[in-house]
């Protein structure tokens, strides 16, 4: 969520020398997590109001003009421009030498200089709206056109930022600091939090205090999911546009200016958290309904979104249609239009369980239902409406309040916690003064008594609705008010004991190690819920996997059981950035409510599919040694739906096959939009796999005699493997490696030429060229008695 200083200090009047950084420490320590802050102004500096002074034909370029204009300072300025609007006499936005734009509103921001275009001297440029960030202040029709201030009152000289508001501070507040906090989610909730950290005065809201008739009629059908609902009824609505600072306020905070009416009511749900919308009073017929949709009813939500309800979706519609989506977004046809003159407005408090539910359902997650998902207390109707019509007196004098409906089912009632002084005391680890906890908790709104060693705190509406109802909630708002920095750090006593010896968490650690340094595998970290279009590229039916009560999004509502759909993703969207790269992941898939394992993946992605799968079979080969766990051999058993047949081997130790390593097949990439890159994909049950202890290490001495290494190549039949010649060879060997293989060319159809090394070595001395030759001869004649093999003439 983002918050604007100047909308802060609008309610507090912050020290004078508290600088920003003080103030984003402060409020992260001691109420939400500040991840950053921008200046909006310094993107601004150097750029300033100027006036058209003349506009003169370029004369080397026909869509240049060469433009002087007045930026409020003794000498006028020249300027090269090829705006398509540029009039003598019109205030434009200019950008001086030293200032930043982003050229044609693209790409990072340059430095503007004064040189020479087409020979003409020019020190600066008149800016377009996109390249200087204000496209949505000052909408362009075509790309040449240049911000016009016409109907601003601006003077030449005068900085952007100062005349559009924009000299402010925006915080970035993390979403996850507020979850449970409703009354932060707005900029008034800041600010009283500010309040009570720096002990200041909190200026009030401006009060709902219009006496009128009974207005348009509200039936709440299901008080369990609103529990208050007001409806303002509101003539001479006039479709004007915000004023600038609004507009700007707006913007700044990432919601786009409409027009007045609708950016009232954004204006007020971004200052006191409470969501507003207005209806066209001449669509909604009969009155209004809360009520539940019916199965299959439709609605054509504001974003031209038509959405299919069920019986647990809420609605508020007139006698005869739907009109909104409660607590998530409007209706297309019945909202604010251009020829709107009357509104109801809706100011209601809508349950949170219900509203997420219907919003993460539907995958329409908004402003508004953020908000009610948190659990707002229904006084907050009334801080929106005396808001609302405050601001509607001020910037639309012509609207007439007709009519009020406030239809109130159950009310936030204030909660007592009791909580004991000692209890306080014991686990803060300080004596506190009895009035030093009731001023800490003053300041944040809580009325609280004291009597017999106990403190009874009367929790205000805006932290009642779940928020703090415990007394360990009232010692987290007394400790972190008074600052957890003010508490004296005392170290524990440690009592250091034998390490535990845990052989599995050691092999996982050494397996991660192996892979990431040893063998350049990046290693990533996907969630337990996978999207069905990578189950079905990886060839997993759905039926039967567990299932998410309230997931993500529809389509994420399983529970993986297996890591190939999440490599299968991880491939997809690092394709189009790397030519070639290794991932990898060890992680819980689900094969049942109590049945989770520990499994291990990685894919490695490229252009030769062969060398993909060497490279592959070579990990796995090595990782025994590396890790120390005991050794597992090559089979060809199942195929996995995500493999290619033809190219998959399963990973088998003494108990079974536990693992499978496969090419990636040409239907799985298909389903998963892998277009230009192989993929090869190794996973394997890591509870399968057996750690060695280390005093079972067998010592073996170096040779005494060197070793002779010789190269062999050997003619086989395909169905050969390489496996089989090993086992063949090693008993004949002191060491054996492969190289490489070859078909085509002289080498027969359906057969290889298979290359590898061995070691040959003797304890008795060195070997000699008779002693070599005999023990080559020997390799080979149990090759071609054997397997089958043909030795070329000189290999």
């Amino acid at each position: 969520m983002k918050v604007s200083l100047n909308w802060i200090k609008e309610f507090v009047d912050l020290p004078t020398d508290l600088s920003i950084q003080q103030l984003a420490y402060d409020l992260t320590m001691r109420t939400v997590e500040v991840e950053g802050f921008e200046d909006l102004g310094a993107s601004l500096d150097k750029i300033v109001v100027a006036k058209i002074e003349s506009v003169e034909p370029h004369p080397q370029a026909d869509r240049l003009r060469v433009v002087k204009v007045d930026a409020g300072e003794d000498e006028l300025c020249q300027v090269v421009c090829g705006g398509s609007n540029l009039e003598v006499g019109q205030m434009v936005v200019l950008a001086k030498p030293g200032s930043y734009v982003r050229w044609h509103g693209e790409g990072e921001p340059v430095e503007i200089k004064a040189s020479k275009l087409r020979g003409v001297p020019s020190a600066g440029m008149i800016c377009a709206s996109a390249e200087i960030g204000m496209e949505e202040l000052f909408p362009a029709k075509e790309e040449a056109e240049i911000v016009d201030l016409a109907g601003y009152d601006a003077t030449p000289g005068q900085p952007v930022s100062k005349l559009v508001g924009r000299d402010d501070i925006i915080f970035e507040i993390d979403n996850k600091s507020i979850t449970n906090r409703p009354d932060l989610w707005g900029h008034y909730g800041i600010a009283r939090e500010l309040a009570a950290i720096y002990d200041l005065p909190l200026k009030p809201l401006p009060e709902f205090k219009e006496q009128l008739p009974a207005g348009i009629s509200v039936e709440i059908e299901d008080d369990s999911r609103c529990a208050r609902y007001a409806a303002l009824s509101i003539e001479g609505i006039v479709n004007k546009p915000s004023p600038i600072w609004m507009r700007e306020r707006l913007a700044s905070l990432d919601v786009r200016p409409i027009n007045l009416m609708v950016d009232i009511t954004n204006y007020v749900m971004l200052c006191v958290g409470e969501p507003t919308h207005a209806f066209d009073a001449a669509h909604v017929e009969g009155g209004i309904v809360v009520r539940r949709a019916e199965a299959g009813e439709k609605l054509t939500l504001l974003n031209d979104e038509v959405v299919e309800l069920c019986d647990s979706d809420l609605l508020i519609a007139d006698k005869v249609k739907a009109l909104a989506l409660a607590g998530v977004m409007g209706g297309k046809l019945d909202s604010v239009l251009d020829d709107t003159q009357a509104v109801i407005l809706e100011v209601a408090n809508f349950d949170a369980i219900g509203t997420r539910r219907t919003a993460t359902r539907l995958g329409v997650r908004t402003e508004s239902s953020s908000r009610f998902e948190k659990a707002l207390d229904t006084q907050r109707v009334d801080q929106a409406l005396g808001m609302t019509v405050a601001l509607l007196k001020e910037l639309m004098p012509e609207a007439r309040f007709t009519g009020f409906t406030d239809v109130i089912k159950k009310e936030t009632q204030a909660l007592l916690v009791p909580v004991g002084k000692d209890y306080l005391e014991k686990r803060l680890g300080s004596t506190l003064e009895v009035d030093e906890v009731q001023a800490l908790l003053g300041r944040l709104g809580f009325e609280v008594t004291f009597a017999d060693g106990v403190f009874t705190c009367h929790v205000p509406s805006w932290r009642a609705t779940g928020d703090v109802s415990l007394p360990a909630d009232i010692l987290e708002e007394v400790a972190r008010i008074r600052g957890y920095e003010s508490f004296e750090f005392k170290p524990p006593v440690v009592a250091l004991e034998k390490a535990l010896h845990q052989p599995r968490v050691n092999m996982s650690q050494a397996i991660a190690r192996v892979l990431s340094e040893r063998l350049g595998m990046q290693e990533i970290f996907t969630y337990p819920w996978v999207e069905d279009r990578y189950l079905e590229a990886a060839g997993i039916e759905t039926e039967g996997l567990l299932k998410l009560a309230t997931p993500p999004s529809p389509e994420q509502a399983h529970l993986r059981p297996s890591l190939v759909p999440g490599l299968i993703d991880a491939v997809q969207l690092n394709q189009h950035h790397f030519e070639t790269f290794k991932v990898f992941e060890q992680g819980v898939v689900f094969h049942g409510l109590h049945d989770q394992r520990n499994y291990l993946a990685f894919a490695l992605a490229g252009e030769d599919a062969e060398k993909l799968l060497l490279e592959a079979k070579g990990v796995l080969q090595g990782l025994p040694r590396l890790v120390q766990c005991e050794p597992f051999d090559f089979v060809s058993d199942k195929v996995p739906g995500w493999a290619e047949p033809g190219l998959c081997l399963n990973l088998r130790n003494k108990d079974g096959v536990f693992g499978v390593m496969g090419a990636l097949s040409v239907r799985a990439k298909r389903l998963a939009a892998i277009k230009r890159l192989n993929v090869v994909i190794v996973e394997l049950n890591m509870d399968a796999l057996v750690p060695l202890p280390s005093r079972d290490n067998v010592y073996q001495a170096l040779p005494v005699y060197p070793l002779v290494a010789k190269d062999l190549s050997v003619i086989l039949d395909d169905q050969v493997t390489w496996a089989r010649v090993e086992a063949l060879v090693r008993p004949m060997v002191r060491d054996l490696a492969y190289l490489t293989e070859f078909r085509g060319g002289n080498v027969p159809e359906g057969k290889r030429s298979l290359s590898f090394r061995v070691w040959l070595g003797s304890n008795e001395g060195t070997m000699t060229a008779v002693d070599i030759d005999k023990r080559m001869v020997a390799i080979t004649r149990r090759l071609e008695k054997e397997l089958g093999g043909t030795v070329p003439d000189g290999k």
